[in-house]
Parts: structure tokens; sequence; C-alpha cells
């Protein structure tokens, strides 16, 4: 799903998956990836933080207002993976 306005569609179709394979959203084989182009993403993170996602891909660059310490918190508590380069992100994504 390729934008950040299907991140609720894809949300719902991973907790079917989750549902179907009687397991939780994060032990399923996927990959979520969350480009800052639009304001909307901070929403969007938000919300899946709240879901308990964990393993999202955060990028091209994060966003200025994380300040060193929020981001140790997001990468702590929930995974999160500043996006590197195509290939590394790929190789860790697929690998």
């Amino acid at each position: 799903m390729g934008q950040c306005n299907d991140a609720y569609s894809a949300i719902q179709v991973a907790a079917a998956l989750a549902n179907a394979f009687k397991t939780d959203l994060n032990s399923l084989p996927l990959t979520l990836v969350l480009s800052w182009y639009e304001q909307k993403a901070v929403c969007i993170l938000l919300t899946l933080l709240s879901l308990g996602i964990r393993n999202i891909y955060l990028g091209p660059m994060l966003p200025a207002f994380l300040s060193p310490n929020v981001v140790k918190v997001l990468v702590d508590k929930f995974n999160i993976k500043p996006i590197s380069t195509p290939e590394a992100d790929l190789k860790a994504i697929l690998g």
C-alpha cells in the first residue's frame, strides 16, 4: 500500500492476517515504512504507536521536531528504524 493515507487500510489488512494466523500484528512478517512528506504523517505515526505497532521504518529523514531523547525513546520502546539507504533497508526488510 503506497501512501500514508493507506496506513489505516494496511493496519486493517494486517489485523485480518493476524487474526487468521492467530497471532499479533507485530509477529507478522510485514514491514511498515512511513515517509515524512506531509504533516498528517505525524498523526499517522502517533496512531500506529498507540496501536502498539513496532518496527516502523521512518524517513527519508527524521522530522526536525524530534529531539535526540525522543528518538531514543521511540527506538527503545517501539523499535523505530530511521530509513538509511534503499539497498540497506531492503536487505534488512527482506533478509
